[in-house]
């Protein structure tokens, strides 16, 4: 087996949990957190704490973390909330070097949700499939993904719109419980807005695998800030997604404000976590795990060294706890971070730089 077909292997196996089944046995309930700054550790069959010595141990803690976010996210849906798209295109126009729609697909039974389609202009006669990028917001409960595609915000750069002025398709969906998209997030059964944005997220590769010009079955994901975790978050479920660029997106449940967790508590977010604000090392999962989950897959991590949110430092650990797992893999070049001298922003050399990256991660 050549190593391209045996990496999407270990990615199917690793998600076969996403429909109901599981590919490897849970430790006991009894087992402990393993560490989250040594993720080559790892749970035998009885529970007890061993070494990572194959990626077939790797598998198993990878299990764990998934199921860890489970317990704090909510279930991952299954096949009952699959339904046609029902794609509705609302509006069109034409922006120059690409065509812009607003739409609205069924992600679920009784849920629908808005999105930009960005579709670059071809050559007249020109055949070719694209590649595509899905492009994720930043909290803004105004505007919500408006500010992917209009300048509207100093601080939220229009990437939706620089990505398809550079020949990606781009879908922008909108997050839940943000300007104009308040789906009942009890009455559709989930524990958190972070799990229906990852399942609505899932849904738009879906949309994107519909599409006759797109390259299809490998996608990017990048978003800034909350776009930033939430491109994470559904990569970690999703091997469709290949390559992930994440800008100021995150730093460790315990750097995070000095420990205050209370940011990620709403419930657009991840409510559970309130549970763990006097025990923050007992979370079942950290964006450690997180991290290293994404292996042998691509990715770009922007980190300012001024950003007032997330720590940088806090970054960097993450990012050497991570390490070893792309190295597992023999890819640790696909592991990559930048540090500009700026605050909580994406600025436009380190967005080149993402677009780049996104370019040879999707050829």
């Amino acid at each position: 087996m050549t190593r391209q077909p045996l990496i999407l292997l270990l990615l199917l196996l690793a998600g076969l949990h996403l429909q109901g089944a599981q590919p490897l046995t849970a430790p006991p309930a009894e087992a402990g957190r393993l560490p989250r700054e040594n993720l080559l550790r790892c749970h035998d069959r009885q529970g007890r704490e061993t070494r990572v010595r194959s990626r077939q141990d790797w598998l198993r803690r990878r299990a764990e973390i998934l199921r860890g976010m489970e317990t704090i996210m909510g279930p991952m849906p299954g096949r009952e909330k699959q339904c046609p798209l029902d794609v509705r295109i609302e509006s069109e126009q034409d922006e120059g070097s690409f065509v812009l729609q607003r739409l609205t697909y069924a992600s679920e039974p009784g849920c629908r949700v808005p999105a930009f389609l960005l579709i670059p202009k071809t050559p007249s006669g020109a055949r070719k499939r694209l590649p595509a990028v899905l492009a994720l917001h930043s909290t803004d409960m105004q505007y919500g993904h408006r500010v992917l595609v209009e300048p509207l915000r100093a601080y939220y750069r229009a990437y939706a719109r620089e990505l398809a002025e550079r020949g990606f398709v781009v879908l922008a969906p909108a997050y839940p419980l943000m300007a104009g998209y308040q789906p009942d997030l009890r009455a559709l059964g989930y524990h958190s807005g972070t799990m229906k944005a990852i399942w609505d997220n899932r849904r738009g590769l879906d949309l994107l695998d519909s599409l006759p010009f797109v390259r299809k079955g490998r996608y990017g994901a990048l978003g800034h800030s909350l776009g930033g975790h939430n491109a994470i978050y559904t990569a970690v479920f999703e091997p469709r997604i290949v390559a992930v660029v994440s800008s100021c997106g995150f730093d460790s449940f315990l750097d995070y404000k000095e420990g205050d967790i209370r940011g990620w508590t709403s419930e657009r977010y991840m409510p559970r976590l309130l549970e763990y604000r006097n025990c923050l090392d007992r979370i079942p999962f950290d964006f450690h795990e997180l991290i290293g989950a994404l292996a042998p897959r691509r990715v770009f991590i922007n980190a300012p060294l001024r950003d007032d949110n997330f720590n940088w430092r806090s970054v960097d650990r993450i990012v050497r706890a991570a390490a070893p797992v792309f190295e597992l893999y023999r890819v640790p070049r696909h592991l990559r971070v930048q540090h500009p001298d700026c605050g909580h922003d994406f600025p436009l050399d380190v967005r080149e730089a993402a677009y780049a990256f996104l370019r040879e991660s999707l050829q």
